[in-house]
């Protein structure tokens, strides 16, 4: 189904890929991560991300990306996806937040 997505656009199902065990990687600085995130994401600041990537490859899981609106996450979700690691842009992490809620 999310092939489907990827062509035809409209983007991942979040709470799928959630419910299916997808790591939630939140991507802001550790201060704006303190102030609100999603329960069970890992923080992972941009900065430094790329030396991060193999440890997350590792974990052979897909990957949902989130920060403060969606233009560091989605470039993180790029450089994964360039790694060869499936990847998502989450945008927002209170979009995953509320997608995390309704499993």
């Amino acid at each position: 189904m999310n092939f489907f997505k990827k062509i035809f656009g409209g983007g991942p199902d979040l709470s799928e890929l959630i419910r299916e065990g997808a790591l939630i990687v939140d991507v802001r600085t550790p201060s704006e991560y303190k102030n609100g995130h999603c329960k069970t994401s890992k923080n992972m600041p941009l900065q430094g991300f790329q030396s991060k990537i193999n440890g997350l490859k590792k974990q052979n899981k897909v990957i949902i990306t989130c920060c403060a609106s969606g233009m560091r996450s989605g470039n993180a979700a790029k450089m994964l996806n360039q790694a060869g690691v499936e990847a998502y842009n989450g945008g927002p992490w209170q979009k995953v937040e509320q997608a995390r809620l309704k499993n």
